[in-house]
């Protein structure tokens, strides 16, 4: 949930401002500065393009809470899975080119790769794994590859190991490290990397000079937001950045809604932008053919909501919707257009534990859409405060019970090495009073676990976005056997088991 203060460029098209809904032209910028104050927001930055015109281009609040520094138009933010689109247009027109076809199988181009059912392996095609549909839950594996020091290669040759729950190609299950494979074609059929070909055919056409396809760095480029979060603790926390290059296809790219605008205008524009041909039309119909269906059951106003190729879409007042929301840690986005409307809506901000930039988003919709006035941020804004003082309670509670007793077995007893079939080993020592975990797979990861009371430890990672949780060591016959490392559902749902090897 994340916000603040106030600030800059604000690019409204006298042409089209007098048809703007009274909701636009009156109340949005009010409606922002406020609900970033709700909602605990250090900065966030908008755009809304309408008619093939920039409507407001601005940002507001702070970019970064210790010098104050405000967001704005060209403030750099983390766009995490607003990334799959890029990979499925650039995937759409190779395929248009007739270098691939998106029905190929993935072995034509890995023939080693494997998913955990071999006889799925085989059937398995590039467009399969953009729709997320090769039988994991949503998220699975992200433990493991999020912010990790595997390559690219050992990412993909993991996911062997992800055993699915559901039949191969019968439901939805959000999954990253497929679309990273899905983008690894492109350098099996170009001279090209995925990040090259990415910034060649689409970034630098359209004039996104300031769109990066890598993390790295990213802490020593202009304008750029620090992360935040406040979740567990309630306080307003900068937290390091995220580096998932190694997942470059999913959720590498770094963004600015003065450049989201353009791509934006692309959208609504049949892929052109300024008048030239950017991408052939039929590129983008392919991103947006159903490739996956995720639900027909009426859901308020909506239908249908099915998955493209790197995008959602849903009808809302009978309008097809596009949309899709990127995560990283201290970051959350969403990127939306409704062709139909000649509109598109790019919101960033640096703050992950809140849901206004979605509400914020809809209350835009609703406007253009013609939708009677109701104020989502303040509806929904005491399920927020009740969360926020839930956390900071049940962490107070658990803090209060450190050092009261002493565990059952000295130290020494629960420092070794532990496995887990996918993730690797994790290492734990004794500091003092406390013990240390070493998440060897993930980059700069590490957490302290404090006894409680009861069998139960408090651990507390030393990245805040990774959590703070009470978890327990499994024992067997008075000896240490495993751990349950609980995960963020920010980044997978299901805690891991690991086996106590030494």
């Amino acid at each position: 949930m994340k916000f603040i203060y106030t600030l800059l460029l604000a690019c409204f098209a006298t042409a089209t401002f007098a048809q703007q809904p009274t909701f636009i032209t009156d109340s949005l910028d009010q409606y922002i500065k406020t609900g970033i104050k709700d909602w605990d927001i250090p900065g966030l930055a908008i755009a809304i393009v309408k008619d093939g015109k920039p409507v407001l281009i601005k940002g507001y609040g702070v970019r970064d809470l210790k010098t104050g520094a405000p967001v704005d138009e060209n403030t750099l933010f983390m766009i995490a899975s607003n990334s799959k689109l890029f990979t499925g247009t650039s995937l759409a027109n190779l395929a248009y080119e007739k270098k691939i076809n998106l029905n190929d199988p993935i072995t034509k181009y890995f023939p080693n790769f494997s998913i955990y059912d071999k006889n799925a392996s085989a059937l398995l095609t590039v467009k399969d794994l953009m729709g997320h549909k090769i039988g994991t839950k949503t998220f699975q594996g992200d433990f493991t590859f999020w912010d990790s020091n595997l390559s690219s290669e050992e990412i993909m040759n993991r996911m062997r190991l992800m055993k699915p729950v559901y039949p191969f190609r019968q439901d939805f299950g959000y999954c990253n490290s497929c679309f990273l494979t899905a983008g690894e074609v492109i350098p099996k059929v170009t001279d090209q990397t995925w990040n090259q070909y990415v910034e060649e055919n689409i970034l630098k056409p359209l004039g996104m000079n300031n769109t990066y396809t890598v993390h790295k760095g990213m802490a020593q480029r202009l304008d750029v937001s620090k992360p935040y979060t406040n979740q567990f603790t309630g306080v307003i926390t900068e937290i390091p950045y995220d580096n998932v290059d190694n997942l470059g296809p999913a959720a590498s790219m770094i963004s600015n809604v003065k450049d989201l605008a353009k791509w934006l205008t692309l959208q609504l524009d049949s892929g052109k932008y300024q008048g030239k041909q950017i991408l052939p039309w039929e590129v983008l119909l392919t991103t947006r053919d159903v490739n996956t269906a995720i639900s027909s059951r009426k859901n308020g106003e909506s239908h249908f909501v099915d998955y493209g190729l790197g995008v959602f879409e849903a009808d809302d007042a009978g309008k097809q919707v596009y949309w899709h929301t990127g995560g990283a840690f201290g970051f959350v986005s969403n990127v939306c257009f409704v062709p139909e409307e000649h509109l598109g809506i790019a919101i960033l901000t640096n703050m992950d534990n809140q849901d206004f930039f979605e509400l914020l988003r809809h209350q835009i919709l609703n406007a253009y859409l013609g939708k009677p006035y109701q104020n989502l941020s303040k509806a929904a804004l005491p399920r927020y405060q009740k969360a926020k003082a839930d956390d900071i309670a049940k962490l107070k509670a658990e803090q209060a019970r450190i050092g009261k007793e002493k565990p059952e077995l000295a130290l020494s007893a629960y420092a070794g090495t532990y496995h887990h079939p996918l993730y690797g080993d994790i290492t734990i020592s004794v500091s003092g009073k406390d013990l240390m975990v070493d998440m060897k797979t993930t980059q700069n990861l590490s957490a302290k676990m404090q006894y409680l009371d009861h069998s139960d430890w408090l651990m507390t990672y030393s990245n805040l976005g990774y959590g703070i949780y009470t978890t327990k060591f499994k024992m067997e016959n008075g000896k240490v056997t495993g751990l349950t490392i609980p995960t963020n559902d920010f980044v997978e749902y299901d805690n891991y088991e690991f086996e106590k090897v030494n």
